[in-house]
């Protein structure tokens, strides 16, 4: 049944499956935010390296306004992390059923909201772009920090150059040759073809949410907030609904 389905998404005791599933579904909410708040603010918000990156230009270049706004950016990510830390940690010493389903919430919350003040950014008003960059940053920490909780650090979804590297990796291990000698220990070399598989899916789960966030900001607007939304608050109130306990 879907509540069951979406309840073992954030259950306990957890499952390779599990993990893998919910890690599609965020990595697809964040490259749906991450391509379409583009052509919304202008600024790519889901990996830090870029908005690092900014500050030190702007800040070289003088433009001391902007490199205050990148450097409040990453302070906003940091605060997203920490505040899924904060949440889920004190959680689960409270033994509630589902401690991830609060930062869900809050996130889908986020999303609505942003969706709901869209028509502002429409005027391109410095202020409000900026506010909605800091926004959008601090709700990509929120979801890494959570996907990280939940799969014990095993999947990030916000950002693709660590997944793009392990897959690399992976590629190079099936493509080694493990020529050998009579008599040669040497382990061999092979791939982790479990991983090549949750690599490719990952990036390819980012991918297909980027381009239907670009389509959607591009030809609905920000009303294409409302399935991400909606999508993260059913995975958190799923378990209340009799579905499997978390």
């Amino acid at each position: 049944m879907p509540i069951q389905y979406l309840s073992g998404l954030t259950a306990k005791p957890r499952t390779g499956q599990a993990d893998l599933h919910i890690g599609i579904i965020l990595t697809m909410v964040a490259g749906a935010l991450n391509a379409g708040g583009f052509l919304a603010v202008g600024q790519y918000t889901s990996h830090m390296t870029g908005i690092v990156s900014t500050f030190a230009d702007q800040l070289a270049l003088r433009n001391f306004a902007l490199a205050g706004i990148a450097a409040i950016s990453w302070i906003a990510f940091v605060a997203g992390a920490a505040t899924t830390a904060l949440m889920v940690n004190y959680l689960r010493r409270t033994s509630v059923r589902n401690p991830y389903a609060v930062p869900l919430l809050l996130e889908a919350a986020l999303i609505l909201l942003f969706g709901a003040f869209g028509d502002m950014l429409g005027k391109r008003e410095p202020v409000d772009v900026s506010l909605a960059v800091i926004a959008l940053c601090f709700t990509m920490g929120l979801q890494n920090a959570l996907i990280t909780k939940i799969s014990r650090a095993e999947i990030r979804t916000t950002h693709l150059t660590g997944l793009t590297t392990d897959l690399g990796i992976e590629i190079g291990k099936l493509l080694y040759w493990n020529g050998s000698r009579p008599g040669d220990r040497r382990v061999p070399v092979k791939a982790n073809r479990n991983k090549l598989r949750i690599h490719t899916t990952l990036i390819g789960s980012f991918l297909v949410g980027a381009i239907a966030g670009a389509l959607g900001f591009s030809y609905a607007g920000f009303i294409s907030t409302v399935p991400l939304s909606l999508a993260l608050a059913a995975i958190a109130i799923a378990p209340a609904f009799g579905g499997r306990r978390a």
